[in-house]
């Protein structure tokens, strides 16, 4: 990919911030949405919750990557926060797909982010991109999520949906609050350890993105997962093995429901979500089993 300018927003998050210094270690400009008074020119400012940005902004931008949204497993599901995760990511998108309908030199490129949770509960049923969306929040959310993106679709920009899974990764989401427990000795399965967790290392997620960014070829949803996800179970025996700590406490699926509340089904539920697409594109994983990821992490 030719040294560009590309906006990204969620720029501070896990996935947006890798993806920051990988582009920008090959070269290219990078343009953050950020919702503070910009502090140079590389930022922009925008109000993802109010649909609010200046499409001047984006001018002269090859591409945008929407990463923007508040954490699915930041805290638990109030009311408030549920609309606060709907509406950061929902009205942001729609705000983005407007802007770009209006730039004549605009991004002609759109990577907007979504999530395996469109599937929903899956079970032992292996899913790829033709499978239809789910029931529940998260699913409901996606869709809404992808449809956002609809106006900058029709106005002929490529626009492409990652539907990431479990990055492994220390430094954020989920995999950031089991590594200090299972380093102590206290990690072990949750519930009974048979639900299917989709992962992908944040090396190969960020990988993927800028695979999907230079490939002007590809649009539509692509699942950025793994090729093989493994049971809860089976990623808590490999945690167990890689850093060396004995695997002892189940933590029980009543608790679970206690402690998280209705954030306890995503937790609870199986998605076994293989990322067809992104392999037939001609995809490589650099880690692509659940013991290279998390020694990747």
């Amino acid at each position: 990919m030719e040294r560009t300018r590309i906006a990204v927003t969620g720029a501070s998050g896990l996935i947006g911030s890798a993806l920051v210094r990988s582009l920008a270690s090959d070269g290219h400009e990078v343009v953050r949405l950020v919702r503070h008074a910009p502090k140079g020119p590389d930022e922009v400012r925008w109000d993802p919750e109010r649909g609010e940005l200046d499409p001047a902004g984006l001018a002269g931008c090859a591409a945008v990557v929407n990463l923007a949204g508040a954490g699915i497993g930041d805290r638990r599901w109030s009311d408030e926060y549920k609309r606060r995760i709907h509406d950061s990511r929902v009205h942001g998108t729609a705000a983005l797909a407007r802007a770009l309908t209006t730039l004549d030199d605009g991004p002609r490129t759109l990577v907007n982010g979504s999530a395996i949770g469109f599937y929903g509960e899956t079970g032992d049923r292996a899913v790829d991109e033709e499978a239809p969306a789910g029931t529940g929040f998260l699913p409901e959310l996606c869709q809404e999520w992808e449809a956002a993106a609809d106006p900058a679709r029709a106005a002929g920009v490529r626009t492409v949906f990652t539907r990431t899974g479990l990055v492994v990764s220390r430094d954020g989401g989920a995999w950031a609050r089991l590594f200090p427990l299972f380093k102590a000795g206290l990690g072990g399965r949750l519930g009974d350890g048979r639900q299917y967790w989709s992962y992908i290392a944040l090396h190969d997620e960020v990988a993927a993105i800028r695979h999907l960014l230079e490939r002007d070829d590809l649009a539509g949803p692509f699942n950025l997962t793994a090729p093989e996800p493994r049971t809860n179970a089976e990623i808590t025996a490999a945690m167990g093995r890689v850093l060396h700590r004995p695997v002892l406490f189940p933590v029980p699926a009543a608790v679970l429901k206690t402690v998280l509340g209705e954030m306890a089904g995503d937790v609870l539920g199986s998605a076994r979500v293989v990322p067809k697409r992104l392999l037939e594109s001609g995809f490589s994983f650099a880690f692509p089993g659940i013991e290279d990821a998390v020694r990747a992490a």
